[in-house]
């Protein structure tokens, strides 16, 4: 693959039903280029995880993928009220999900931890009342 290929999604707050749909076109995408099966995971999780926090905490958003042939960069961005303590909202465990997230299943506290694991690059930026930009980089063994 010489050139980049770019995909964007729009990510609609407190839409569960659509959640992951953004992440399982990227998935679907990886598979059909020939992708190992351990980086689509890793894309997968990753973007999955980033997707399910715009949904429940970012008030939706926009998800950009780009895809070269040697890494996958996901930008997913939203306007939603911001994360007062990055490094609090990194550790694992620590979630602030409404009871009513939980009782769907979500809310753990695991996403943004699961994405650090599963990217070889995480930016975060947020800014209370601004939103938040996570850039993550997936980087292929190709």
């Amino acid at each position: 693959m010489a050139e980049v290929l770019r995909q964007q999604y729009h990510v609609s707050a407190d839409d569960f039903a659509s959640a992951g749909a953004a992440s399982a076109a990227v998935k679907k995408t990886l598979k059909m280029l020939g992708f190992s099966p351990d980086f689509i995971r890793r894309t997968s999780i990753a973007m999955y995880e980033g997707e399910i926090n715009m949904v429940i905490h970012g008030g939706g958003g926009v998800a950009d993928a780009e895809i070269a042939a040697d890494y996958v960069k996901i930008t997913l961005a939203d306007k939603g009220p911001g994360i007062p303590d990055i490094d609090l909202a990194m550790q694992e465990g620590f979630s602030t999900a409404s009871d009513t997230v939980r009782e769907l299943g979500f809310g753990a506290g695991m996403g943004l931890p699961n994405i650090k694991k599963q990217s070889d690059d995480l930016t975060l930026t947020s800014e209370l009342g601004k939103g938040t930009t996570l850039v993550i980089t997936i980087k292929s063994e190709a």
